[in-house]
C-alpha cells in the first residue's frame, strides 16, 4: 500500500544517495514488477524506479542490489544504478535509477546486446559460484565457491529444485530421474572446461532491453560465476531473442560445438524453478525434460 509515510521514506533514501533535493511530484504504477509492486517516482529533474515487497523480503532486494553492482563493473553493458534499499512503512524497497528501457526489436540493437553480453562473459573469476546466496525469482538460489562446475551445478542448482518440487508434491514423476541426471551430467564436461564467467543468471527477453539510442541494458539479475552457456540457453527457453543477438554473440565469442547437448540440462533448472514458483502447469514439461535427460544425457 502506497502511503505518504512510505513515499516520504523513498524520497529521503533517494536524496541521501543522489545528493540532490529529490521530490516526487507524481507517483505511478509501472510494469517490471512481475513478482513485486513497481512504481515510478517522477521528480522535477529526474525519476526513480522503486520495487516493493513485504518487509520480510528485504534479503531479495539486498541480493539484487549486489548483483546489479557486480554487473556494473562491466563497462560494455548498462544496468540501473542502485540508489538505495531498506524497509519503510512495513515494506521492503529497492530504489533504482529510472531508465527508459525498450524491447530489443531492432536488429542493430539486438546485435549490440549480443556483443555486450559476450563482453560481460569475458569477466571471469577463479571459481564457480558466488560468495552469498541470492534468489531466482522469489525462490532461493544457493551458492558457494567451487572449482568443479558439474558438481556445483548439481549441488547448488538442480538438487535444490528437485527437492523443492518433492516438498511441494511434484516429486513422484521427477525423483526417479534426478539421480540418473546427477550421475550422467559430469560426462558432458570431460572435454569441455568452461571458464567461470560472470552470469546474469536469469536471462530471458524480459530482463534484457535497450535505451532509445540502442545501448543494451540488463536488469533483474541473479548473478554468479559459471558456464556462459547457461545464460545463452535461458534466452532460448521462453521465446528467444532476435537472430541478430545470437549471431553477434557467436561472432564475438563462439560457442563450443557441444552447446546443444548441454542446453537442455541448463534449462531444466529454470523449468523446475518455474514449476516451483508457478505450479502444476509446468509439471508435464519438467517431467518430460527430466526423463529425456535421464535416458540420453551423455550420449
Amino acid at each position: 500500500m502506497l502511503t505518504s509515510t512510505l513515499i516520504d521514506a523513498l524520497e529521503t533514501s533517494a536524496r541521501q544517495s543522489l545528493g540532490t533535493a529529490f521530490h516526487a511530484e507524481t507517483v505511478e504504477p509501472v510494469g517490471g514488477g512481475d513478482i513485486n509492486t513497481a512504481i515510478r517516482l517522477h521528480g522535477a529533474q529526474s525519476s526513480v524506479f522503486a520495487k516493493l515487497r513485504g518487509a520480510a523480503d528485504l534479503p531479495m532486494f539486498e541480493a539484487e542490489a549486489k548483483s546489479l553492482q557486480a554487473l556494473a563493473q562491466c563497462p560494455a553493458i548498462r544496468v540501473p544504478q542502485v540508489i538505495g534499499h531498506g524497509v519503510a512503512a512495513g515494506q521492503a524497497y529497492l530504489l533504482l535509477e529510472w531508465l527508459d528501457i525498450q524491447p530489443l526489436h531492432e536488429a542493430t540493437a539486438a546485435a549490440r546486446a549480443g556483443e555486450a553480453l559476450a563482453e560481460l562473459h569475458r569477466c571471469t573469476h577463479q571459481a564457480y559460484g558466488w560468495t552469498h546466496d541470492n534468489f531466482i525469482g522469489s525462490n532461493p538460489q544457493h551458492n558457494f565457491e567451487s572449482t568443479n562446475w558439474a558438481g556445483f551445478f548439481i549441488t547448488a542448482r538442480l538438487q535444490p529444485q528437485f527437492e523443492m518440487a518433492a516438498a511441494r508434491g511434484f516429486g513422484s514423476g521427477l525423483k526417479q530421474h534426478a539421480e540418473a541426471i546427477y550421475a550422467k551430467l559430469p560426462a558432458l564436461f570431460l572435454e569441455y572446461r568452461p571458464e567461470a564467467s560472470l552470469l546474469h543468471g536469469d536471462l530471458w527477453s524480459g530482463n534484457l532491453g535497450c535505451l532509445p539510442d540502442g545501448s543494451p541494458v540488463l536488469f533483474d539479475p541473479a548473478c554468479y560465476y559459471g558456464d556462459r552457456e547457461t545464460d545463452l540457453a535461458m534466452t532460448e527457453l521462453f521465446g528467444g531473442l532476435p537472430l541478430a543477438f545470437y549471431a553477434a554473440y557467436r561472432k564475438s565469442l563462439p560457442l563450443h560445438a557441444d552447446y546443444e547437448r548441454r542446453k537442455p540440462v541448463y534449462n531444466l533448472y529454470h523449468i523446475l524453478n518455474h514449476l516451483n514458483l508457478l505450479g502444476r502447469s509446468y509439471l508435464g514439461q519438467a517431467e518430460r525434460l527430466a526423463a529425456q535427460l535421464a535416458k540420453g544425457l551423455g550420449h
